[in-house]
């Protein structure tokens, strides 16, 4: 409950944020008497589009630290915690990225990435991973999650919403205005869009939306093949990462915060919009390697 209470507060938030932002700005003043304004509503949509995930990503650290309850490794209490810093530690310079924070957090078996900065991101891992893998697995599990922040995925994934957003945004109200004047054609008092402006934007929000979110579902799967294979590459070989996904393929593997949980190690079942392959899928890619 505290996780989507979370969610649904931070989103109103951004929302208020960016709604203020086009005010100021006035690009919110796309429909004129004279029509529609395409510049003042491309602006509109670049805000809207792109605002929201470059804040989300600019948010994601602490959030998903206070959603997950993470706790950050900075004095280790134990050889465990000792180990993870270690490994993490090696990984990053191997990589060639900054050392990133370490952390755990109760759950079951799961692991993320998350930051919106190479040299300053997040790596976190859950206790049910370490209770139910050997070391290699987890070391795998670490690797990938390490991958994900020298590929860039994190800033690549935000820019991939972002655009979809803005398209959706830019799209759903061009086609509106030309329903609605199509709709109300003749109607010489009218000032301002009707109800089929109105109608027709919401519909293709949520339509656009879907699409939107399909296509972004499907990098986010290619991205998750390569933090494989950077996991492998970073271990020096694949049997480990193999291992550890035909381990998590038979365990339930913990939900994570809505910010990050395209981030984590284990995902869906390989649907239109899963942000994760299928287990057999990513294991098959690891062994043709």
């Amino acid at each position: 409950m505290k996780r989507i209470m979370l969610f649904v507060m931070t989103n109103l938030a951004v929302v208020l944020v960016l709604g203020v932002v086009a005010n100021v700005l006035g690009v919110n003043r796309y429909l004129t008497a004279n029509g529609l304004n395409l510049g003042a509503l491309l602006g509109f949509a670049l805000i809207m589009g792109f605002g929201g995930a470059i804040i989300s990503l600019l948010m994601s650290k602490p959030m998903a630290k206070w959603s997950a309850g993470v706790h950050i490794i900075e004095q280790p209490r134990n050889q465990d915690e000792a180990w993870i810093l270690e490994t993490v530690r090696k990984f990053a310079d191997k990589a060639g990225i900054g050392m990133p924070e370490v952390g755990i957090f109760e759950g079951d078996p799961n692991a993320f990435a998350t930051g919106a900065f190479r040299d300053s991101a997040l790596v976190a891992v859950s206790t049910g991973l370490l209770r139910n893998m050997t070391k290699d697995e987890v070391e795998a599990v670490i690797g990938h999650e390490v991958a994900h922040i020298a590929n860039g995925d994190m800033v690549t994934m935000t820019l991939i919403q972002g655009v979809m957003n803005t398209f959706v945004v830019f799209l759903s109200r061009v086609i509106g205005y030309a329903v609605d004047s199509f709709l109300r054609k003749g109607d010489d008092e009218r000032s301002g869009p009707g109800m089929g402006y109105f109608v027709t934007t919401i519909v293709l929000d949520l339509v656009l939306g879907f699409l939107a979110a399909i296509i972004v579902a499907w990098f986010s799967r290619q991205r998750e093949f390569r933090a494989d294979a950077g996991a492998a590459q970073l271990m020096g070989r694949k049997q480990p990462m193999i291992n550890a996904l035909a381990r998590l393929g038979g365990l339930h593997s913990g939900e994570l915060p809505k910010s990050v949980a395209a981030f984590g190690i284990a995902g869906g079942m390989g649907q239109l919009f899963s942000t994760h392959p299928p287990i057999e899928a990513r294991i098959n890619a690891l062994q043709a390697l």
